[in-house]
């Protein structure tokens, strides 16, 4: 198995995601429906975007880890490369971003906590996109990494 494709693919499909959700499903669903309805569908699509990124951020630790273990022992690179602290800062914006904020952002809400719920909300907003950015980081510089198949050799003439 090609596991520098496999990661690539992976982050490709991670990136879309992220960006179907933040330019299309949650401004549709606000564009269409009213507001307290609208916001329980977008928090739900956050829901399962988190569970979908937690599943995708192991896997990429998990490749990311056995390719740097072999560039590792080729001497061609360390155990840490840039793209695991891509994959890990994505991992720890969903963490503290849906299963830190969430929590206090459903008590700010009912009028409890220190924060608002604006601020609460701009905060969530903010790690998301950072998430988004570092995850289309890690998607280009996987797919640059991804080695292209050599020019097939014409045949030779004698």
């Amino acid at each position: 198995m090609n596991w520098a494709r496999t990661a690539a693919l992976l982050a490709g499909v991670w990136a879309g995601v992220l960006v179907a959700i933040a330019a299309f499903a949650a401004p549709a669903a606000f564009a269409t429906l009213d507001a307290p309805l609208a916001g329980r569908v977008v928090a739900r699509l956050f829901a399962q975007e988190a569970m979908l990124s937690l599943a995708l951020a192991v896997v990429l630790i998990l490749i990311e880890r056995r390719l740097a273990r072999r560039a590792a022992a080729e001497g061609q690179g360390s155990l840490v490369s840039a793209e695991l602290l891509l994959v890990l800062g994505a991992l720890f914006c969903t963490v503290f971003g849906h299963y830190g904020l969430q929590p206090m952002i459903a008590a700010a809400r009912a009028g409890q906590g220190a924060w608002s719920f604006a601020a609460l909300h701009a905060a969530s907003v903010g790690l998301f996109g950072l998430k988004a950015l570092l995850v289309l980081a890690l998607a280009w510089r996987l797919t640059g990494r991804t080695p292209a198949r050599p020019p097939a050799t014409p045949p030779r003439s004698s």
